[in-house]
């Protein structure tokens, strides 16, 4: 009997020990757990850490909340019929406070489902409202459309949106061509008016130069008065009398002679 006794207590201490092990469960670091009894969903949310379940009855099933990436290459006709390739990496997340209605909804393979699906309509939707042209210069504003756009539709699926960066636009090589002929052509016009601009200037830059002279000329006339003229006879006539010997011509010219001055004086 005691024999008897000792293998049932062993057998109640490996059962006990069996329940244990099967009633302790610990959620990873960035997931939440999905309690699930007998195969259906609980509202109870585990987080991370230890925890206790009913042996047999109960299980969990993790899901990461931890911010996910996904990288997309989506071809799609912009507003003007060009066809176009974006290239976008969207960041986004699970919501936490959620995650048993993701599973029991959409369940684990959310990314094919959801994302990958929501991000190809999102970006299709967006390009169609612009031109090739547009898509390039308004990258920023297309983004922020196809964000909100999708923000709309993920979180419809308990899933939050992060971020989204759209890498590159990627066109036909006739519109590349195209586009590169167009940015030649403009930069010609660009350097033919700034030659015209700078031939203006200097025109000018000419004719304002030939009127400060006609200025200059048009005050030294002014400066030429009738004491001008007079005060340059006087000079005229001091520096001849300085010159003079002080004896008349003898020689008459015409009617009326000269009078020998040295005569009359008694010279």
């Amino acid at each position: 009997m005691p024999y008897l006794k000792s293998i049932i207590s062993g057998l109640i201490a490996v059962v006990v020990l069996i329940v244990v092990f099967f009633s302790a469960t610990t959620v990873a670091s960035g997931y939440r757990g999905v309690l699930l009894q007998l195969g259906a969903v609980k509202p109870t949310i585990l987080t991370e850490g230890f925890h206790f379940k009913i042996p047999f009855i109960q299980n969990v099933q993790q899901v990461e909340v931890r911010v996910q990436k996904e990288e997309s290459s989506q071809t799609a006709a912009s507003k003007d019929l060009q066809m176009v390739t974006a290239n976008v990496a969207v960041n986004y997340s699970v919501d936490p406070q959620a995650v048993n209605s993701l599973y029991q909804e959409v369940g684990l393979d959310y990314r094919s489902r959801i994302v990958d699906p929501a991000i190809a309509e999102s970006l299709k939707a967006v390009t169609a409202q612009y031109t090739a042209e547009e898509l390039i210069s308004k990258r920023p504003e297309v983004s922020a459309k196809v964000k909100e756009m999708l923000e709309v539709k993920l979180i419809k699926y308990y899933m939050i949106l992060e971020d989204i960066n759209i890498k590159e636009f990627a066109f036909s090589e006739e519109f590349n061509k195209a586009i590169e002929s167009k940015q030649t052509a403009e930069q010609n016009a660009l350097r033919a008016q700034r030659d015209l601009e700078r031939i203006k200037i200097e025109a000018e830059q000419k004719v304002a130069q030939a009127g400060a002279e006609a200025e200059s000329l048009r005050l030294k006339k002014q400066e030429v008065t009738a004491e001008l003229i007079q005060l340059k006879q006087i000079e005229v006539q001091e520096k001849a009398l300085e010159k003079w010997d002080g004896r008349l011509p003898s020689v008459t010219g015409g009617a009326t002679p000269f009078i020998d001055v040295n005569g009359l004086t008694g010279e």
